[in-house]
């Protein structure tokens, strides 16, 4: 029996271990190690500030659906590995394996700029959001300018477009608009870039969203200092703010950082190959956000990376399941998908309203992207978030 160890258990961990141990069976003894028993659907975090979702509606017990597979849940955290010995060194002790899946997803640098970490809020985590939801329930009673954004080096734009839009359909709700000058700063080099160098039509679209909205927005931009009352640009140009919440950018996990046997980059991803097999280590793989991925396209001025986001977690986390069970069986051909050209699928959330994106690929060159928007109601982001929780809450791992 091959016993595979699979760190972190969202959407890359959860698919690969629910893949590895459906496929294999009892040849396989699969072990998901992760500080959090938790499941928690990512994208849905937007929603939580405005009181449309709470934390419990997007998320649910991961280990008793693991161990109903018959995966072995490991409620610590991975501290550091060494390839030589095949060890992993945990809270829990050490554990022993033969093939290492790493799917630790990201850690937010809020050290991009002074102040971020004090001053602007961040939506990405469960906390977060519900920190942000507080701020904004005082905001209300005291209304004034607004700045929503990205910082230099982030790559997650688009759940900041989301959030954003869903601010200013918040603030018309409250009957505070009229009250809030709304701007967003971005280091994109035109709006709609989204980090994949941007989509047809998506640049005229957004101009027309911002105009229609009567959105202040600025391209090209990082940011200096975030202050308690305003954002400093890093232009010079200073935007007074009463609420502030930026997406930093991502860096890697504190356990990969810590293990300089796998030559991370230096902001801590790991180097693998089309089939997301480490480049030195063959028994060692990454999923999702852990990979290191190259992007096709000059950032501009500003920096920023390109989006790592569920669906390609997912699909990297069924592309490493199946070539581990293909390297077991002595298959030398292996299944490759390089990041960019994984099917772009996305529904971004405009406030109720939304729009749907399509390419088959997620960097160019494409041969189909598109963007259709639905102005009526958010309709295909609520389904996409019901299908994706219940069939993760089936353990059907499997499905698209």
């Amino acid at each position: 029996m091959t016993t595979t160890v699979v760190i972190g258990g969202n959407f890359a961990g959860m698919t690969a271990a629910l893949e590895l141990k459906r496929k294999g069976k009892k040849e396989q003894k699969v072990i998901v190690i992760d500080k959090s028993p938790l499941f928690l659907f990512i994208p849905s975090l937007i929603w939580v500030p405005f009181g449309r979702r709470n934390i419990k509606d997007i998320s649910f017990r991961k280990d008793k659906i693991l161990q109903k597979k018959g995966v072995e849940f490991v409620h610590a955290e991975a501290l550091r590995v060494d390839p030589q010995a095949q060890k992993l060194k945990t809270t829990k002790g050490e554990i022993g394996y033969d093939q290492l899946v790493i799917a630790t997803g990201p850690k937010v640098d809020f050290d991009v700029a002074p102040g971020v970490l004090e001053h602007a809020h961040y939506i990405g985590t469960p906390d977060g959001a519900m920190k942000t939801r507080k701020a904004l329930e005082e905001f209300k009673k005291n209304p004034g300018p607004i700045v929503i954004g990205a910082t230099q080096n982030a790559g997650c734009m688009g759940a900041a477009y989301e959030f954003l839009f869903n601010i200013e359909k918040w603030l018309r709700e409250e009957n505070i608009r009229k009250k809030v000058d709304l701007h967003w700063i971005t280091p994109e080099t035109y709006l709609g870039h989204f980090g994949i160098d941007g989509m047809p039509g998506a640049e005229t679209m957004l101009k027309s969203f911002m105009k229609m909205f009567n959105i202040h927005y600025h391209t090209e931009v990082g940011v200096a200092e975030v202050q308690k009352n305003a954002v400093v640009l890093s232009d010079g140009k200073v935007l007074k703010s009463s609420f502030t919440m930026l997406m930093p950018p991502f860096k890697g996990v504190d356990f990969v950082l810590n293990s300089p046997e796998l030559q991370p980059t230096a902001t801590g991803y790991l180097p693998v190959g089309e089939d997301y097999r480490h480049a030195v280590y063959q028994n060692i793989w990454a999923a999702g956000i852990a990979v290191d991925v190259k992007l096709p396209f000059e950032p501009g001025k500003i920096p920023f990376s390109g989006p790592k986001t569920g669906y390609p977690s997912d699909e990297t986390g069924k592309i490493v399941a199946e070539n581990i069970i293909r390297t077991l069986s002595g298959k030398s051909k292996l299944r490759k998908k390089a990041w960019g050209k994984i099917p772009g699928i996305c529904v971004m959330d405009a406030g109720k309203k939304e729009v749907i994106i399509l390419s088959d690929h997620l960097f160019k060159p494409r041969n189909f992207a598109i963007m259709i928007p639905n102005v009526l109601y958010d309709f295909n982001k609520v389904l996409f978030e019901k299908y994706f929780l219940w069939k993760t809450r089936k353990g059907y791992s499997f499905l698209p």
